[in-house]
């Protein structure tokens, strides 16, 4: 599977969109929370350097990805599925992934899952707790930081799309 995201778009991107994604994980794990600003900062960095790293052509489309995944994170949210920050977060996430990408990026985003969720519950109830011991995540009950696997997600698809983009 071939992506489709070019080498030079991701490195573009990369730089400015992996401090956020760090931002974003380490707050849903300390707070339970990912902050309108880490949202608001990742949308930023796409329409400012999306106008540089995309073809002009594709930068509206890919501005639409944020609309669509936002309006479906809005509902995964009323139901109940996810939380609001985590919906936020991934309709700012959308537009950096190129549309021919989606079934690899559910791959990365399933494989950041699992790995995420089976990392945090070992630490959450081994002695590794102890390097973070206020962290809200572990007193959350059944709550997961779903921001550590959706930043995990991105920033694993612009390192692949960096590493061996077309």
């Amino acid at each position: 599977m071939a992506l489709q995201i070019t080498g030079t778009e991701a490195l573009w991107f990369l730089p400015f969109v992996l401090p956020i994604c760090f931002w974003v994980a380490w707050s849903d794990l300390s707070r339970m929370r990912i902050p309108n600003k880490a949202v608001l900062a990742l949308v930023g960095v796409f329409v400012a350097v999306g106008l540089l790293a995309i073809p002009l052509s594709d930068y509206p489309w890919r501005l639409l990805h944020l609309a669509v995944v936002l309006a479906a994170g809005i509902i995964a949210n009323a139901a109940g599925l996810m939380g609001a920050g985590d919906a936020k977060f991934a309709a700012a996430a959308a537009p950096f992934i190129a549309l021919g990408d989606v079934v690899l990026l559910c791959i990365i985003f399933t494989a950041s899952l699992l790995a995420a969720f089976a990392t945090h519950r070992l630490a959450k109830h081994t002695a590794l707790r102890r390097l973070a011991p206020d962290w809200e995540s572990w007193s959350r009950g059944r709550d997961f930081p779903m921001g550590l696997a959706l930043a995990g997600t991105l920033a694993i698809y612009l390192g692949l799309g960096a590493a061996y983009g077309s």
